[in-house]
């Protein structure tokens, strides 16, 4: 078997004004969805960051996937998994997800892997999970992934989407958000986006959650950095109580060492809630750092940018042999990706905490799927005997967000520049705000 064509697709999707400490959401969040086409007939399919840098540079390495075979290519290709540099300058604490130039190489590895696994899949009538070491559960837990927001569902002009969750820029609101997610996808545990708000109102915020839910709804929250560590000691002391029994603080401030002072003033004070990253550590580069400083406790993996699913296998095995724990990061994504996410989760048995998606924010009318959005049930994506992936493409939705992504000006992620447009015309993005 041999690749023959390779399609990438450039689309955009609607996203509603969601806040974090990056600044706004822009009407659309873009995607990138790519087919590898094999000489037998058969299509393997993937979804990554959207915009002209990750679509250019996986139209870069073409010649290198075209006529290759698919259970090889990613070995010829292996080089491009460790990406440059490590540390602050590697990590996504100061630039969005998928706009780091430093790990643009483990994305597009990313892309490919899934898109060849997908494609051998289909060839042998095997789902992913299976094919990379044997689903170890049927059912993937994911979380609630509130955030503060303000009016409207997102897209722009006649296309402008329904408000589904409305305003929400008060604790009360994010309880009501909450409540309405928990309703409609089951979901069993809640990860809050804070980083946005005073904290005295983030934690007032997570304390109304813990009353409305219980302890038996584990809840996290995750600033992006956005305060100092005399802040960060002070939410963890405050929130000591809801934060415990499966909950986390995740990246409370920016940098390993910041993190490691935040953990040892909490320990000193007998709380051991454990702190979690997904911008501090992003690479197997920064492992060492992050053990010998007792900066991490959990780990927030996610396929892209560590470099595709069996590269998230393998960090599961050294979180497992240091007694890290471990879930998987997400951003503004559709059906491929999340079914990737499921799957690869659905495979490593080190995944000890419920994993993050933004998929209630997206809607029925951009996914590119065939039959429609991935039902998450209970709060789990259910993983079948489906080969691949299990999903296929919807050609003439693919269209519709081709044709969405030419009309739209967006050509990269920039929530700094949104703030500006749309709240305040002089805001930038501080380190630490609070």
């Amino acid at each position: 078997m041999k690749i023959v064509d390779m399609r990438v697709h450039s689309i955009a999707i609607a996203d509603p004004p969601l806040r974090s400490s990056y600044g706004l959401h822009a009407p659309y969040a873009l995607r990138t969805i790519l087919e590898l086409e094999s000489d037998d007939g058969i299509t393997g399919i993937s979804e990554t960051y959207g915009g002209q840098a990750p679509a250019g540079a996986l139209e870069a390495i073409r010649p290198d996937v075209i006529g290759q075979n698919p259970y090889r290519l990613t070995g010829l290709l292996s080089s491009m998994t460790e990406g440059q540099g490590s540390g602050i300058e590697r990590s996504q604490t100061y630039l969005v997800p998928g706009e780091n130039p430093l790990d643009q190489t483990t994305r597009t590895y990313a892309a490919i892997e899934t898109g060849c696994l997908d494609l051998i899949g289909k060839s042998v009538g095997q789902g992913v999970c299976d094919l990379i070491g044997g689903r170890v559960r049927d059912k993937v837990a994911f979380s609630a992934y509130p955030f503060f927001k303000h009016g409207g569902g997102g897209g722009a002009g006649d296309d402008l989407r329904e408000d589904e969750y409305g305003e929400v820029m008060t604790p009360e609101a994010l309880v009501r958000e909450v409540k309405q997610m928990i309703t409609k996808y089951g979901f069993g545990s809640v990860k809050f986006k804070g980083g946005v708000l005073e904290p005295d109102l983030e934690i007032e915020a997570v304390k109304l959650l813990y009353q409305e839910f219980g302890a038996d709804v584990p809840l996290r929250i995750d600033p992006n950095s956005a305060w100092t560590v005399d802040t960060s000691v002070r939410v963890g002391r405050e929130l000591a109580k809801e934060l415990s029994g499966g909950g986390y603080l995740e990246d409370p401030t920016a940098g390993l060492e910041n993190m490691s002072q935040v953990r040892k003033r909490l320990m000193a004070k007998g709380i051991e809630t454990p702190l979690a990253t997904n911008v501090a550590v992003t690479s197997f580069a920064d492992i060492p750092q992050a053990l010998e400083l007792d900066a991490v406790q959990i780990i927030l993996c996610d396929h892209h940018y560590w470099g595709g699913m069996r590269r998230v296998q393998r960090l599961a095995g050294l979180c497992k042999v240091f007694g890290t724990g471990l879930s998987m990061h997400s951003n503004s994504h559709l059906g491929i990706s999340l079914m990737a996410m499921a799957h690869v989760a659905a495979a490593t048995p080190h995944l000890t905490y419920a994993c993050d998606t933004h998929y209630p924010w997206q809607s029925q009318r951009d996914e590119v799927v065939t039959g429609g959005r991935v039902p998450i049930v209970d709060g789990c994506v259910t993983i079948g005997d489906e080969p691949g992936l299990g999903v296929e493409l919807d050609y003439d939705q693919l269209a519709r967000g081709r044709e969405r992504f030419e009309k739209c000006p967006y050509r990269k992620r920039d929530d700094e520049a949104e703030m500006r447009k749309h709240v305040d015309p002089n805001w930038k993005r501080k380190l630490p705000r609070w």
